[in-house]
């Protein structure tokens, strides 16, 4: 059963926000939208700004799932997935426009909040792909080129000019993407479901669907309440849930727990040294090593645990040793609050559409790129509902199955991280 009580995060305890305005269900929508995050709320946005009557109901309260768990980073890049890759596994029509799709990622987040005028801490400062190791740094440079190529801002910096972005001397080099940057992901939300609703769309929380059906020419949604809402057209955004009508898309892929944790705030000095640019960092590393600033130099990390048990307490304190070690620091920095959320990951690491039957769409498959991706994720289904052939669509529409064993896929992340690990330490060895 759903409540009221919000998850405690770094986001909820700095919004500056205002609540959402409350609305009654309709009997009748054109569009219905399963999901308020970040991919459910921007294609809501697109339907009632193309005219739609578009309604979008969430099991919880606005910001509860991913899009208000996440560090705020907007990456316009692939989590995994190269682009050589991408045009090999696609080819290079389809996969160039799935390539310039994802590269304008940052730059439709950051358009969107100035077209908005939504306020969300909104730093376009860039984004930094550090590089572990020669092979790594050799890799990012062809990448950088391959981007320029088309048209994007991004460059390789050298070891010297990593170091000095971030004081780090274990790096061969770095991606610097320009449209890159960091957000406050719910104020962000929050500001995106305002938005929506001036251009008219009807937000509904606290409405768990349980049931998605065919219903004559158009779709029936079942809620938990009993009430029932018809729709011609229906979009499902829940991202790796499970639970109700979202059962379908979430056992399509793998989910990844991941634990945030943010430090009180920085002296201005550590700040200065660290991030002289507040440009967010990712680096190349199986076990990646993240960290950005928020507006009041409180720093931001993540990682993942390979056992659950007890994970939150243990793994905050790991990730502030691991800051401290990594930036040397004279001490961990101190704790602030630590949270969780679950990221959706598809066999592949490129995102997907699936039809689930005339007029009716899902979408998922950021794969850790949850803003900058979902700002395009959004458009594509809002542009499915609109009529564009799917066929045309630049992000791949495919059956949506299952993975078998679904209930397994934990035991497998946290192998893979171990292994992860394993790599890592063998690598630095050998480097």
């Amino acid at each position: 059963m759903v409540t009221g009580q919000h998850k405690d995060t770094l986001w909820r305890r700095t919004s500056r926000a205002a609540p959402l305005r409350t609305q009654d269900l309709p009997d009748h929508a054109e569009v219905a939208v399963i999901g308020t995050g970040f991919t459910g709320m921007t294609a809501a946005y697109h339907l009632a700004k193309a005219g739609k009557r578009v309604t979008i109901v969430d099991a919880a309260d606005l910001g509860e799932g991913a899009s208000g768990q996440n560090a705020g980073f907007v990456v316009p890049n692939f989590a995994l997935a190269d682009p050589d890759a991408v045009e090999k596994a696609l080819g290079a029509e389809k996969g160039g426009a799935l390539l310039d799709l994802v590269g304008g990622g940052a730059d439709a987040v950051f358009d969107l909040i100035r077209q908005e005028g939504i306020s969300c801490d909104a730093a376009q400062t860039g984004w930094l792909n550090p590089a572990a190791g020669k092979a790594s740094a050799e890799m990012l440079r062809a990448r950088a080129a391959k981007w320029r190529a088309r048209g994007r801002s991004v460059r390789f910096l050298d070891r010297q000019q990593i170091q000095q972005q971030t004081s780090m001397s274990i790096y061969d080099g770095a991606l610097l993407d320009e449209s890159g940057g960091t957000i406050h992901p719910l104020d962000y939300l929050l500001g995106l479901a305002a938005s929506a609703q001036r251009h008219g769309a009807t937000i509904v929380p606290r409405a768990p669907v349980v049931e998605l059906r065919k219903s004559g020419n158009g779709w029936r949604l079942q809620f938990e309440s009993g009430e029932i809402l018809y729709a011609a057209q229906v979009l499902l955004c829940t991202n790796a849930f499970t639970m109700g009508a979202a059962g379908q898309l979430g056992r399509a892929t793998v989910p990844l727990r991941v634990y945030q944790v943010a430090t009180r705030p920085l002296d201005a000095a550590t700040v200065a040294r660290v991030a002289p640019d507040r440009r967010p960092v990712g680096d190349t590393r199986k076990n990646l090593f993240t960290y950005r600033l928020d507006r009041d130099n409180r720093l931001i990390s993540g990682g993942m645990a390979a056992v659950p048990l007890g994970a939150r307490q243990r793994l905050g304190q790991a990730i502030l040793k691991r800051l401290a070690s990594e930036l040397r620091l004279d001490q961990p920095p101190q704790l602030e609050v630590t949270w969780t959320g679950v990221a959706a990951m598809t066999p592949d690491f490129l995102p997907r559409v699936h039809c689930l039957g005339e007029g009716a769409f899902a979408g998922i498959g950021c794969n850790g790129r949850g803003i900058a991706m979902t700002a395009q994720l959004g458009r594509v289904l809002a542009d499915a509902v609109l009529g564009t052939p799917p066929e045309q669509l630049p992000v791949p529409v495919r059956p949506l199955r299952r993975i078998p064993f679904h209930g397994l896929t934990p035991l497998a992340a946290s192998a893979g991280l171990m292994k992860a690990r394993l790599t890592d330490m063998l690598t630095r060895d050998r480097n």
